[in-house]
């Protein structure tokens, strides 16, 4: 924390109410809204709650609302117990937006998609800015921790904000020289990772780029509380870049494995196995590891994001939009690979029947966001395969934002009445041995089958 907020000896009276407010976050007596109770805003609250502040969770979904108020979890990795722990420290839930009026700090925790031109689609942010514009007070701090592109925070979230306060309060920047009238706007990009269990979330250092320093600051003091460690950048740009550079580092290097995977087949080498070798060099080298297709929140849509801002700088992003577009090819790869070995079986995909193992787009979670499993569904039944799934962290799929599936999950029993049973999901639920034994015909598309040598499977 710098100086120039905490020193109210040389400050005005107004000075003294930022001060007074970077005391409160830094003692954690600060009273914190969070909107958005999905995969990222409820464990952050839990962080929250867990070092003391007062949380008030706000989402439009009134069925989580009311699951939260109840106890219950709807996220498989978070125990109910641990919601019942957060409710009776000082953890509430509410639809009620009035009570941002009431919060020291409000965090935004919204989606930020693709269109269906594959267009960055800030709907979720400027809803949540118009909702939330009218309650806000002097004085609170505004973080974005939403995956976007460059500028966001700038050129949509404060014109927002700015347009739409009752109070006529704008966010402050560097070159006002008074703290009246204000409120507080800053980034920090997330960096949850849904299954990661070998590193705790506290000890993720997070990114923080403030509108003006003290923004920044106020901010960074917040995160202070519940990380180990608190990056501070330049600006909010710097810090959406950040978050945008570290998942297109990982979709460029997995399109490279996905590609290196195609010519490796054709040329009958086991790419898995050439990975394993080349990972024992100690310097230089990093393992990514191919599959059907990449999930999650930010890594398939992360290189769209900055490839469309880019073309307002006259620039085209050629490396990243040929990354996402070898990793969007990667389901229709596994529906050949999956035709091709019913072929060897005499029997066509046209009226086959797949069972599906999987449909989180990783391993040992319940999140379906982008998962290439949908996709795959998908190609599939316009094929003309009849297509079933089992995931045992999914019982039932049914309709999402691009997908209007209801499926049932379908037991392990008599696999022998399937033509292929694939594998897109490795799940350590499954007894791959079993599955292998007891198929017709097992397609492999995440090496779950290593160590296995059977002539009814095929990797790809």
């Amino acid at each position: 924390m710098q100086t120039a907020i905490l020193d109210t000896t040389s400050h005005s009276t107004t000075d003294t109410t930022v001060a007074d407010r970077a005391s409160r976050l830094k003692n954690r007596t600060a009273s914190i809204g969070v909107i958005g109770l999905g995969y990222v805003g409820l464990p952050l609250s839990m962080l929250l709650v867990d070092a003391g502040f007062r949380v008030t969770g706000f989402d439009i979904d009134k069925s989580k609302i009311e699951a939260l108020t109840e106890g219950r979890s709807y996220i498989f990795r978070i125990p109910e117990e641990e919601i019942q722990q957060m409710i009776a420290k000082n953890f509430a839930a509410t639809s009620d937006f009035s009570k941002l009026t009431e919060q020291d700090a409000i965090i935004l925790c919204v989606p930020t998609p693709l269109t269906g031109h594959r267009d960055p689609d800030l709907s979720y942010v400027e809803k949540t800015a118009e909702s939330i514009a009218p309650w806000l007070r002097a004085g609170q701090v505004i973080v974005l921790e939403s995956t976007t592109y460059p500028g966001t925070t700038e050129e949509v979230l404060i014109p927002l904000l700015n347009a739409g306060n009752k109070q006529g309060l704008t966010a402050r920047t560097a070159a006002d020289t008074s703290e009246e009238n204000h409120f507080y706007v800053a980034f920090s990009p997330e960096r949850e990772d849904p299954g990661n269990t070998t590193v705790a979330r506290k000890d993720i250092p997070k990114v923080v780029g403030g509108h003006d320093p003290i923004a920044k600051d106020l901010a960074a003091t917040l995160y202070e509380g519940i990380f180990n460690r608190v990056v501070r950048v330049s600006s909010t740009q710097v810090a959406e870049m950040t978050k945008l550079l570290e998942n297109i580092y990982r979709c460029v290097n997995i399109a490279l494995v996905n590609e290196l995977k195609m010519l490796a087949m054709r040329m009958n080498i086991d790419i898995w196995e050439v990975i394993d070798a080349a990972a024992t060099k100690p310097f230089g080298f990093h393992a990514f590891y191919p599959g059907p297709g990449l999930g999650g929140h930010c890594i398939p849509i992360d290189p769209f994001y900055l490839s469309w801002k880019a073309k307002e700088f006259d620039f085209n992003a050629r490396f990243i939009e040929l990354a996402g577009e070898v990793n969007e090819a990667m389901p229709e790869f596994v529906v050949n690979q999956v035709s091709r070995a019913l072929n060897k079986h005499k029997k066509a995909l046209n009226g086959a029947k797949v069972l599906m193992l999987g449909m989180s787009y990783k391993k040992d979670i319940d999140d379906l966001r982008e998962s290439p499993s949908l996709t795959i569904i998908e190609l599939l039944r316009e094929e003309g395969v009849e297509v079933l799934y089992n995931d045992p962290y999914h019982p039932t799929v049914g309709r999402g934002r691009h997908y209007n599936l209801n499926m049932t999950s379908t037991p392990l029993e008599n696999l022998d009445q399937y033509d292929c049973v694939l594998i897109v999901t490795d799940h350590t639920d499954y007894d791959y041995e079993r599955i292998v034994r007891e198929s017709k015909l097992v397609v492999d598309s995440r090496n779950a089958t290593k160590g296995i040598t059977a002539p009814n499977l095929v990797r790809c």
